[in-house]
Parts: structure tokens; C-alpha cells; sequence
């Protein structure tokens, strides 16, 4: 069995088609997915993706959509942890996506407070957080170790080097690996996924988004988690079945599923 760690199946993307999605994965192999949020206008559509018995779910908010956050909004988000830790709503499992991505200058002062306010909100729950990291993978680290989350988290779409890996690892932390990891050029990225311990990664697709080399231009979806597999455990010199039992084990223990 495998487990996609990070995909948005509540994006309208797979609006037209998402119970076929859900059929492709699963006779693939691929068997339970982890959700999370984006906007707080997304929240009710991962939310009702949570009633599935085969999907678990997050909610945050992304610093790619800085835009569409409004004040109130952190507020937001602690009623509906609230809401869950009292039995009203589907089990939440994390808190995310939220994070940095440096691409975005003019909005890098706004994405660290809300990205604090959030790590802060996963200290005090005890729950794992969900991290976006684009250019900032040693400023982020730097913030986590200020903060030990007890819970750690997931730093998703990982690209760094073998040394950031490490240093997110110590920190408690694991990484996401998807679709980069398939490209001809992450060289760095490939040494990464060689050198990191059997308990230090999950799979992902972060679907619709990150398609893998052999299907660049098209609609990511979980069912090429398996490709994502059968490439990792290449670099990683293990068989397949070891790469899918490792990473839906730290998946397990990470979201607690």
C-alpha cells in the first residue's frame, strides 16, 4: 500500500473526474491520501473530502496565495482545530500547507508572520505541520530550531541538498518526495534521496501540481505515485516494496493515521 502524503484533490481541477481519480490510485496501489489546505475559502472542500475513510486532512494557509488571506482568518483556523479536538469536524492530522516561498519579495515580511502564527498554533496543539519551502530552506530550518515543534512535520516538495536534508531531519522533521526527483537535471536532489534514512521521507504528488518528467504538461495525479516509487528506490539502490512499506510507515507515524 502506498500513501500519497501531499496531494490537493479539493483543487477544480478533479472536479470533472474525481471519483475516476480516486479508482485509478487505488488499483494502482495507492490507498489513502493526505489532504491539505490552501485559502481559508478551500477549507470546506477539504473538509468534506475528510469524511472519505481513505483521505486525512489539514488545514492552513499557503504564502503562495497571499492574496486571498484576510484578517480574521488565523482566527478561523483555531476554531476549526477547536471544532475538531472536540469531535465536530473530520480529523485533522496537521496544519498546513503554510510557509515561505521566496520567489514572492514583496510579500516575504507578510508570509513569515503568517507562518509563524501558524508554527506557533502547531506547538500548542501538538500537531505536525505541513511546510511549504521555496528558497528558504536554511532560514526555515533556522526558525525551527528556534521553535522545537514537538510534534514536527513535513517539509514538502523537498529540493534541497543532502546537508539541508540532514539539518531538517534533526530538527524532527521529514521530507516530501515527488515529482522533482524525476527530472533528469536534480542532481542535488538525487544525492538527497540517497543519502536519508530509511525513516526520513514520505512520497508525494502535491497533485495537480509538480508532474513527473515522464508527463510534463499534463495533470499530476496520485496514480503516478507509484512511478515516484519505482525512481526513488532506483536512487536509493532498495527494492520497490521496501521504498512503498518505508515511506507509508513514516506517513503512519508522522499524521498518526
Amino acid at each position: 500500500m502506498l500513501i500519497d502524503a501531499h496531494c490537493h484533490l479539493d483543487f477544480p481541477d478533479f472536479d470533472a473526474d474525481r471519483e475516476a481519480m480516486f479508482k485509478r490510485a487505488r488499483a494502482a496501489g495507492v490507498a489513502r491520501f493526505v489532504v491539505p489546505g490552501t485559502t481559508r475559502a478551500r477549507w470546506p472542500g477539504v473538509l468534506a473530502l475528510g469524511q472519505r475513510d481513505d483521505v486525512s486532512v489539514c488545514l492552513g494557509l499557503h504564502p503562495y496565495f497571499m492574496e486571498a488571506h484576510r484578517e480574521g482568518d488565523l482566527a478561523a483556523l483555531e476554531e476549526a482545530l477547536d471544532a475538531h479536538e472536540k469531535g465536530m469536524a473530520p480529523r485533522l492530522v496537521g496544519i498546513g500547507e503554510c510557509g515561505i516561498d521566496a520567489r514572492f519579495t514583496e510579500t516575504l515580511e507578510a508570509q513569515w508572520a503568517l507562518f509563524d502564527a501558524q508554527l506557533r498554533l502547531a506547538r500548542a496543539r501538538t500537531l505536525p505541520v505541513v511546510i511549504h519551502c521555496v528558497r528558504a530552506n536554511d532560514h526555515v530550518a533556522k526558525r525551527l530550531r528556534q521553535l522545537a515543534l514537538p510534534a514536527g512535520g513535513l517539509i514538502h516538495a523537498f529540493t534541497g541538498s543532502p546537508e539541508q536534508a540532514r539539518k531538517f531531519l534533526e530538527l524532527g522533521f521529514v521530507v516530501g518526495l515527488g515529482g522533482a526527483v524525476t527530472h533528469e537535471r536534480a542532481k542535488r536532489l538525487q544525492r538527497a534521496v540517497a543519502s536519508l534514512p530509511d525513516d526520513g521521507y514520505v512520497l508525494e504528488t502535491d497533485s495537480p501540481d509538480m508532474p513527473l518528467a515522464s508527463h510534463r504538461g499534463e495533470r499530476n495525479e496520485p496514480v503516478w505515485l507509484t512511478e515516484v516509487c519505482r525512481i526513488v528506490a532506483e536512487l536509493r539502490g532498495q527494492s520497490v516494496e521496501r521504498v512503498a512499506a518505508d515511506s507509508t510507515a513514516t506517513a503512519h507515524r508522522l499524521f498518526r493515521l
